[in-house]
């Protein structure tokens, strides 16, 4: 199959990614700090990680060191979600690997972690990789939601990068892929195997990332590219000035991209779910919320708006969250008689006389389709909440309550409203300079850690808000960053995590210009990715990361 190639992708080509300062240099050296720990449940990750447990975290530095520099073989594979940037990973990695040694060969997985589980690979070439650089996807090898866990599967796994004869495994993926990646580390080290197995972090949510980590790579350019749609979106609301958006954007666990995408944009309403959270704020409060926005909007005569919603969001709503969970419970001890029910409603009926009084009000309070597809169940037993397209659900209780103050003579808001949802729109976009200079770098320092022979480490760049000159390369052991969390019903070692911070400089921010951005028109229209022009303009990284790093 032959690729048509676009002029901006023919003089993205030509763009070099940036380095810090030490991977540019001809000698390396690895500088170690102190045993590492994970904040918590230490003695059962210890347990569970003997081999690789307690390992310093490390800086790649300019010097004389041991580094392997004879001719190896490394292999790569990209798991999970796309994510702008993960083809210059690849392309920094092959990089420093033909530095090292001309001699050096990259192998490329297929298709995620089941292309190492099955040995599915293809030698990657100068002449393979050059078409991908500075391009967003994952299509030079493609991806997989696969895990390596199982006993057998990590027994394949090391039969194949041994009869490969790889000095490392580089594996590109979230906190999951990285988990597994310890996982795989563990296995492979306790049985004997020398080979380095090094996590890259990805993920567009942006909630892989702590003191070491300071972001996770395609956050940067999924939300400039959002925010570039909601921009547009803001101007057509005050061109047309008759309709209220609801844009539902990616985040399940977390809402690092709503909030960055507030921060560009200024938009009217914006829910976060950890505010939610810890608020205890019911669906009900957060109706009468946005209701009292529209209402007073449209005593100004400003019958539009724009609000953002994280997909998750009903996930963290206090009221919600009781009922799903009595819900479900319903669920699976009535599951036989529901199944012998005639109809949606008969089963709506039963389901809301066995629910709590409270939980039969939000049941019922929901529309009549959302009802419905919570009285399903997943593979998993669990009920669909992710099925619950977030900004309709909004859209209609916001509807129905402005209708009832109508009719109250409370209000005479025009209230017309349409739903968007920004997903796939940003998993593939051309990485933006950031994103292009810091995946360059980070695969570029993953071989350095497979020629220190380390392993179970994720790779980290630091300080990246400066040029690249003071930008700090290094890697962080998995095992400091677990924690046990109940999977499945059992105990499992997972990375934690990081949630929005509602007392961290980011979320300041939006809370302290809430009230300004809500009855004001203050959008900003942040345009397309820009590549080429003034480094203020090309190179900025997100304002969540200038504000953590101030």
């Amino acid at each position: 199959m032959t690729t048509q190639t676009s002029a901006l992708q023919k003089a993205r080509a030509t763009y070099q990614p940036k380095l810090p300062k030490a991977l540019r240099c001809d000698n390396i050296m690895i500088s170690y700090g102190s045993p590492t720990e994970p904040a918590t449940d230490r003695e059962e990750i210890r347990k569970l990680f003997p081999s690789t447990y307690g390992q310093p975290a490390v800086t790649i530095e300019e010097g004389e060191g041991d580094l392997i520099d004879k001719p190896i073989k490394v292999g790569v594979v990209l798991s999970g979600g796309q994510a702008p940037g993960g083809h210059n990973v690849i392309a920094g990695l092959y990089d420093a690997l033909k530095k090292t040694n001309p001699e050096s060969q990259l192998f490329g997985f297929k298709k995620g972690p089941i292309g190492v589980i099955k040995g599915d690979y293809r030698e990657l070439t100068s002449d393979y990789i050059d078409k991908y650089r500075n391009t967003g996807g994952f299509d030079m090898i493609m991806s997989g939601r696969d895990k390596i866990e199982k006993p057998e599967d990590l027994a394949a796994c090391k039969k194949n990068l041994e009869s490969l004869g790889l000095s490392g495994l580089v594996i590109i993926g979230g906190d999951d892929s990285n988990t597994n990646a310890a996982m795989l580390a563990e296995y492979m080290k306790s049985n004997g195997c020398p080979v380095s197995i090094v996590g890259v972090p990805k993920t567009i949510d942006g909630d892989m990332k702590n003191e070491q980590i300071e972001t996770s790579f395609g956050f940067d350019t999924c939300t400039k590219t959002y925010s570039e749609l909601i921009g547009n979106i803001a101007r057509d609301a005050t061109s047309a000035v008759k309709y209220w958006h609801f844009i539902r954007l990616m985040g399940r666990a977390a809402s690092h991209v709503t909030l960055e995408c507030a921060l560009q944009t200024h938009p009217n309403i914006t829910l976060i779910s950890e505010e939610v959270s810890a608020t205890g704020s019911t669906l009900g409060r957060i109706v009468d919320y946005i209701t009292d926005v529209v209402v007073k909007r449209a005593a100004q005569g400003k019958n539009y708006g724009v609000l953002l919603v994280p997909e998750g969001l009903v996930e963290f709503i206090s009221d919600i969250k009781i009922m799903i969970d009595e819900l479900s419970a319903v669920l699976g001890q009535d599951e036989e008689t529901l199944k012998s029910m005639g109809n949606h409603e008969e089963r709506i009926q039963h389901v809301t006389k066995r629910l709590s009084k409270e939980s039969a009000e939000v049941y019922e309070s929901l529309p009549g389709a959302i009802r419905e597809v919570l009285l399903s169940r997943d593979s998993h037993g669990n009920v669909p909440v992710s099925q619950i397209e977030t900004e309709r659900l909004l859209m209609d209780l916001v509807t129905e309550r402005i209708r009832v103050l109508k009719e109250e003579g409370k209000t005479n808001a025009k209230f017309s409203p349409l739903s968007h949802f920004f997903g796939y729109e940003g998993r593939c976009a051309a990485p933006s300079n950031y994103d292009a200079d810091y995946c360059y770098s980070l695969g570029f320092a993953a071989l350095q850690l497979i020629r220190a022979k380390l392993t179970g480490f994720t790779v980290n760049v630091r300080n990246s808000i400066k040029s690249s000159d003071e930008w700090i390369a290094g890697g962080t052991p998995v095992t400091m960053m677990l924690n046990m969390e109940v999977r499945k019903g059992k105990p499992t070692p997972v990375i934690k995590k990081a949630l929005v911070d509602i007392d961290g400089k980011p979320f300041k921010q939006l809370a302290d210009n809430r009230e300004d951005w809500a009855l004001n028109d203050c959008y900003v229209f942040p345009g397309p990715i820009q590549y080429f022009g003034p480094s203020e303009v090309c190179d900025s990284p997100t304002i969540t990361l200038k504000l953590e790093k101030s």
